[in-house]
């Protein structure tokens, strides 16, 4: 019987080839102690199921047509403020179905944490889509945070991580990043990555929330296979701006995710809610709003105290939860 091919296996002769420069054979079958025919199809499976585009040359040996830079849990960990060095446990994985899930099958005793993972199987948005993660291209990640009880106006809770995450691309050159209601975020009129938040109430009377944060850093339209609405990169998005190396962007990420939660539970939405109104997308943009198999139409008006987005009618302004609906912006 064949032998099915390990992670491990995958990840060593991705590693061999993340320089982007050609690599014989020869050089990575000795290496990996195996026949030319054997790497042939680990080189299959890298392009298969990792979506990683490889080329091959005859007299040169194979190369990645993008080069890799590989998140490194003690790298990233050293690029925190003090604060979260000390406090936040990371963690880095290959491949996993999802971070989300992970840490929320995790203890909360060990909150709060981080996980990271190069790859996601199963990756999910809000209401349950997928989000599409091939390896290395982009940042998917999750944070765990327990609150001591549960806070006010939790509901507002996506709407100040997402403006956080906008903080912090802005800071980086990113000027074009902004929000559309209640969690996503744009560039440009493309999506550039997504939020979501999940919750838990603990038999100790604590809330734990689980923040899982996707976002395009350097995908290819290859790799973009399952992705059906208009989409672009941090790296687009930057254009004459150096992209930053992955471990400091996902180390921002981090940061600012960790400041939000604890500015939240000191002030609630308070402290976000002037920058929610700056990088909102759909103030005073004519929006459809999808019910089911319903649809209205109105002019979008912020956000109320709990988060709900306010959407002018004829019939008079009426609130919209982010759990029952999917919004569009209407052309202008």
């Amino acid at each position: 019987m064949a032998r099915t091919l390990g992670e491990d296996e995958l990840l060593t002769l991705a590693d061999a080839l993340a320089g982007g420069g050609w690599v014989s054979g020869a050089q990575l079958a000795a290496a990996a102690g195996i026949s030319r025919e054997a790497l042939s199809k680990r080189v299959q499976k890298l392009a298969a199921e990792w979506q990683l585009e490889v080329e091959s040359g005859p007299g040169r040996g194979y190369r990645l047509t993008h080069p890799l830079q590989r998140l490194v849990a003690t790298t990233l960990r050293a690029l925190l403020p003090t604060l979260w060095q000390d406090m936040l446990k990371v963690d880095v994985v290959p491949r996993i179905d999802s971070t989300n899930s992970a840490l929320l099958a995790r203890s909360a005793a060990d909150d709060p944490q981080v996980l990271l993972a190069e790859m996601q199987t199963a990756g999910r948005g809000r209401r349950g889509r997928q989000w599409v993660s091939p390896f290395a291209a982009n940042l998917y990640l999750s944070l765990a945070w327990s609150f001591p009880a549960w806070p006010p106006q939790l509901t507002t809770l996506p709407l100040a991580i997402g403006v956080a995450c906008t903080r912090s691309l802005r800071a980086l050159g990113a000027v074009d990043v902004g929000l559309k209601w209640p969690n996503d975020l744009y560039a440009n009129g493309n999506k550039l990555g997504g939020i979501l938040v999940e919750q838990r109430g603990e038999a100790t009377g604590t809330c734990r929330v689980i923040i899982g944060v996707g976002l395009n850093v350097a995908m290819e339209n290859i790799q973009a296979g399952g992705v059906t609405q208009p989409w672009t990169t941090l790296e687009s998005v930057l254009a004459s701006t150096a992209l930053p190396e992955r471990n400091t962007l996902a180390a921002a990420l981090v940061t600012a995710l960790a400041n939000a939660c604890q500015h939240f539970a000191a002030t609630g939405f308070a402290s976000f809610a002037s920058d929610w109104n700056t990088f909102d997308l759909t103030l005073g943009q004519a929006v459809t709003v999808l019910e089911g198999d319903a649809r209205w139409h109105g002019i979008a008006q912020g956000v109320d105290a709990d988060g709900a987005l306010r959407v002018a009618t004829p019939e008079g302004v009426r609130p919209v939860r982010a759990a029952d609906v999917s919004l569009r912006i209407d052309p202008s």
